[in-house]
């Protein structure tokens, strides 16, 4: 897979993350620098959508379960005492992976890649890893939530039409 496609999709995806984040969720995040350390152990939601065309990958967007909460609170106009179990909060994730790969969609068709979206997905656990196929690309990225100072992360497993299975 060309390198400017690989730095293309890191930007499209950097672009939405903080498009979703600062304009729709009003929560100010920065990327934090290449090689932080991934927070784990604590429980975490990974929300994933994925997307087929061209290019061929999904993108995983994974924080710990109590920013999960913040996150969900914000999307829908609560307070996070008022969340009502873990259903509203894997409903909202999977609306946040959902609206950041859309806006990635959207950026690769302008681009004349057009794609479609799977639905969204969630997985709660600890300790887990995400690992990928020999022929799919591998980025990851974090950012920190300036006002929950909490982390973020983006997984994104791409293949262009041309990869090998």
């Amino acid at each position: 897979m060309p390198t400017t496609m690989i730095q293309d999709m890191d930007d499209l995806v950097r672009a939405a993350i903080n498009e979703v984040f600062d304009t729709m969720l009003n929560l100010k995040i920065e990327a934090e620098p290449p090689g932080t350390e991934l927070l784990n152990g604590e429980a975490h939601i990974a929300s994933s959508v994925g997307f087929i065309g061209k290019l061929t990958g999904i993108v995983y967007i994974y924080s710990s379960a109590s920013f999960a909460r913040t996150v969900t609170a914000t999307l829908v106009g609560l307070e996070e005492a008022e969340i009502d179990g873990e259903e509203m909060v894997n409903d909202a994730m999977g609306e946040v992976a959902n609206m950041i790969v859309g806006n990635v969609k959207s950026r690769l068709s302008d681009r004349g890649m057009p794609c479609v979206l799977t639905i969204p997905s969630i997985v709660r656990g600890s300790h887990f890893t995400i690992e990928a196929v020999s022929s799919t690309e591998r980025r990851v990225v974090s950012f920190k939530c300036l006002k929950a100072n909490q982390q973020i992360v983006i997984e994104i497993l791409i293949k262009s039409e041309n990869s090998n299975n």
